[in-house]
């Protein structure tokens, strides 16, 4: 592998697909150096001993198609490329076409420094000289001041206006003769011996005339990118002949690069009876609510994750322009939800320009833009890469195929860039009550590159309105402290009243804002009832006294001045009652960690692959249109069997080739021989070229039961902060149905995690969710019996634990202080109780125990214990100590 493949890989952070087309064009520079002239026959035979798919370069220069997949990243991919041949092959000239103004525009930001995408940051050698861009719009500027001679350029034009300056057979105002270098700028670049020619989105514009002008630039090598390579022609569309690399749509959501669609109908729903006019009204309705839903889950994992919130919005695919004009009418009527859409829907078809009707659309990822519903007429292509689509709404008529590309083509992108794991969160609605069970068939189909999830809503929850609930800790309220959370409708048990009135909320937030700076003085401050030492407390007050100015100068004894002492005094009481120590604890190694994996023997019973099928084996592109191509093409093929093994193996995080090198082979030819005992080594070898990564999987799953690391290994252990800031909880709850008496079972116990909860008297937060019943009782228990507790939110901790080979941060289900001690305790499943991610976490938290307790009895405080309680030894009528006596552990 080519060094350079292995730098850029790492410096852009580039996904598996995007480095695996790289490591494909350094194999192919291998096989055809790039550089004019070169004999086409000969390339391409070289080309087709490796990448059989490529049966023709379809240009009189070598020219190689890498299909990904909407959202995998192909414009970062195009930088990764340029990168790498300045680098490892010296060219200097890159010409990059967009196919409208729109993509022109993006590239042209993403190709300039300093910009929040740019797509060469992290290389070293274009941070000190960056390519000169040289655009449609400055390029006779360039020449003018001799901005041809730099010595990386990056050319970057749109297609689609040189397309309209060579109707009529003229010429492109680029052919214009230049008196500056003696020839036009189109034969100054023709007749560079580096140039390479980069089409983003090639399928848009093959076959045009201002395409086959460009070509006559005759450059050393064509690199296209599509995710659709197909040619629309009157007798349908054709193939590219030229992939060497397809990443499809099924693969990208397997991978988790872009959003799972799901089909969304009714629970019991029947179309037939139902006028058009009832089944749209239905439908758009129904998508309203599911908006507002996801809505809420997008904010509620906002708070949770301290993410920027996303504003969703809902898309409305509409027949014709009439009908898109007729739905506008609609949702901006007083009829449809009261009229709550009429200022936040815009109306898109033909009589507004694809480059405006675009620039307008991206408009709608802004937060501070209104838009949450937008009308289109099928207007929406490349270059539309907002991130915030969430709900699609179809009202054209078409069969499920042309349903399914319709609408999902423009609303994978996930908005934070990954899956999150939270089902809302990385999910694509597209409401088809009517055609729901045409659509499930046609993503089930065995040429379907998808698997669309299936989501059925019941009546109550079309009904039912969610909200997000966030539930601060009671010491921010009695402080008066604000809130920036909305008024989310719930009624019932809420916070507590704040103690101190508006002028003296002033002083106590200065207050606490200088206790939270001493937390990150331990020496100092070791815990929070340090605070309350006479030292400690005047050192308070001293600070507050320096920083307090009153809201508007009186003049001294006329106006009654706040008692800062006895205010400060107040504050620190709070702080003491509503805290319980949670030190950050940081934990390093002390040099070097050796870590591997024992040798073993893989467990092959459940292993079974047929040798794929010829006409079966194929990406299916995102238009439903099939590239047959032959088994494993785009995938480099290797010497030995097992080198296909090891390949997969070596790009988990975990294993290192040098160090594990024996081992991998070992496993690796496990493998092989397993296969190669039911086929013959030909039908293998396709077997692992197309299974290659979930057969990595599926032994390096394996490889962890049999890690291992150096138990001599030294840690050092240091203790940021005494206590810390309890953080804010979000959740999502029914809107204006209050929080549940936590006494009390709920009727639907299956459902526990709907419920908000509250009416608390030692709990530190006005409102908690609970995931289970034995949850709610163990709540019960410590209400009763500890001096306070709460349920840690996310980030509270800053602990972790080993899942497989990978570290995960752990919350413990509840934290409690008694009189004698600080618990952390985990109600569990009984059947889970032996679970390795379970004991897995227990054992971090002990660990983690042990070192806050040394902390906190080194400094008269109290120490930890840990508890993992099984779910049906939880019951009202036990007390804390019995469960304790039972489950508690300490290390």
């Amino acid at each position: 592998m080519n060094r350079h493949v292995n730098a850029i890989a790492g410096r852009l952070s580039l996904r598996a697909p995007q480095r695996q087309s790289l490591e494909i064009l350094d194999r192919v520079t291998e096989l055809v150096p790039p550089q004019k002239g070169v004999d086409l026959e000969a390339a391409l035979a070289a080309i087709r001993t490796e990448f059989p798919g490529v049966t023709d370069f379809e240009r009189d220069f070598p020219s190689l198609c890498f299909a990904l997949a909407t959202g995998v990243g192909k414009t970062r991919l195009m930088g990764a490329f340029i990168a790498y041949l300045h680098l490892a092959h010296g060219l200097n000239n890159f010409f990059v076409l967009a196919p409208n103004l729109t993509i022109y525009n993006k590239l042209t930001a993403d190709f300039m420094p300093n910009t929040p995408k740019y797509v060469l940051k992290g290389i070293a050698e274009f941070a000190i000289s960056p390519p000169v861009i040289t655009t449609g719009d400055n390029f006779e500027r360039r020449i003018a001041s001799g901005g041809n001679l730099f010595p990386v350029t990056v050319n970057i034009f749109n297609i689609s206006k040189i397309n309209s300056e060579v109707r009529g057979g003229r010429s492109p105002r680029i052919r214009s003769f230049r008196e500056e270098i003696g020839e036009s700028y189109f034969d100054y670049l023709a007749g560079l011996k580096d140039l390479v020619l980069i089409m983003d989105e090639s399928h848009r514009y093959r076959a045009t005339a201002g395409v086959r002008a460009i070509n006559e630039l005759q450059p050393v090598m064509g690199l296209e990118l599509t995710a659709t390579p197909l040619v629309e022609t009157a007798r349908g569309p054709v193939a590219f002949q030229n992939v060497i690399f397809d990443y499809p749509l099924g693969r990208a959501m397997a991978d988790g690069f872009v959003k799972e669609p799901a089909v969304v109908t009714r629970e019991n729903f029947v179309a037939a009876g139902k006028s058009p006019e009832q089944l749209q009204q239905i439908k758009l309705e129904d998508g309203v609510r599911l908006h507002e839903s996801v809505k809420v889950e997008l904010e509620t994992y906002a708070r949770q994750a301290g993410e920027r919130i996303v504003k969703p919005f809902m898309l409305v695919i509409a027949r014709d322009t009439a009908h898109a004009a007729e739905l506008m009418s609609l949702i901006r009527s007083a009829a449809f939800f009261e009229g709550r859409y009429a200022d936040k829907v815009i109306q898109v078809d033909s009589s507004v320009k694809e480059e405006e009707t675009i620039g307008r659309l991206l408009k709608v990822e802004s937060p501070d833009e209104p838009t949450e519903i937008v009308i289109h007429v099928n207007m929406l292509k490349e270059g539309w890469d907002v991130t915030n689509l969430y709900t699609i709404v179809p009202l054209r008529a078409a069969n499920a195929r042309t349903l399914i590309e319709q609408s999902i083509g423009r609303g994978l992108r996930l908005p934070y860039g990954r899956r999150t794991g939270v089902t809302a969160v990385d999910r694509l609605n597209i409401v088809a009550h009517d055609r729901f069970q045409e659509i499930v068939d046609e993503a089930r189909r065995p040429d379907s590159a998808i698997r669309l999830q299936q989501v059925v809503l019941t009546e109550a929850q079309l009904q039912q309105k969610t909200v997000t609930v966030e539930s601060r800790p009671q010491l921010e309220a009695r402080l008066g402290l604000r809130s920036d959370a909305p008024v989310n409708g719930t009624a019932g048990f809420g916070e507590a009243p704040a103690e101190f009135t508006h002028e003296a909320q002033q002083v106590a937030r200065i207050a606490y804002d200088v206790i939270r700076r001493m937390e990150t003085e331990p020496s100092r401050l070791p815990g929070v009832a340090h605070l309350q030492k006479p030292e400690v407390r005047a050192a308070v007050l001293r600070e507050v006294e320096s920083r307090y100015r009153p809201a508007q100068l009186e003049l001294e004894g006329i106006a009654e001045q706040p008692d800062l002492t006895a205010i400060v005094a107040r504050t620190v009481d709070l702080v003491v009652q509503q805290t319980i120590d949670i030190p950050r604890i940081l934990v390093t190694p002390r040099g070097e960690v050796k870590s591997g994996f024992h040798p073993f023997t893989l467990d092959l019973s459940r292993m079974r692959y047929e040798v794929p099928n010829e006409t079966l084996w194929a990406a299916h592109l995102r238009t439903g249109q099939v590239d047959r191509i032959g088994p494993g093409a785009g995938i480099i093929d290797e010497q030995r069997l097992e080198d296909h093994v090891v390949s997969g193996l070596v790009d988990f995080d975990d294993i290192a080739y040098d160090e594990h090198a024996d081992l991998l082979y070992d496993l690796a030819a496990q493998v092989t021989s397993h296969l190669l005992a039911t086929h013959p080594e030909e039908g293998v070898r396709k077997i692992l070229r197309l299974h290659r990564q979930e057969i990595a999987r599926f032994v390096h799953a394996q490889m962890q039961a049999h890690f291992w690391q150096d138990a001599g290994v030294e840690y050092d252990v240091v203790v940021t902060r005494g206590f810390t800031e309890l953080r804010k909880s979000a959740y999502t709850a029914a809107a204006g149905e209050a929080p549940l008496d936590f006494r009390r079972s709920p009727a639907d116990k299956a459902n526990m995690a709907r419920y908000l909860f509250g009416g608390f008297l030692r709990c530190l937060y006005p409102t908690q969710k609970f995931q289970s019943d034995a949850e709610r009782k163990l709540a019960v228990i410590l209400d009763r019996e500890a001096q306070k507790w709460f349920k840690p939110a996310r980030g509270q901790f800053q602990l972790f634990y080993r899942s497989g080979s990978d570290p995960q941060e752990y919350q413990p289900d509840f934290v409690a202080e008694t009189d004698e001690s600080i618990l952390m305790l985990e109600p569990k499943a009984s059947n889970q109780m032996t679970d390795p991610d379970v004991l897995a976490k227990r054992d971090s938290a002990l660990e983690w125990c042990r070192h806050a307790s040394h902390h906190a009895v080194s400094h008269g405080g109290k120490p930890w214990r840990y508890a993992l309680i099984p779910h049906d030894a939880i019951a009202e009528n036990m007390t804390l100590a019995g469960l304790l006596q039972r489950f508690g552990e300490t290390r």
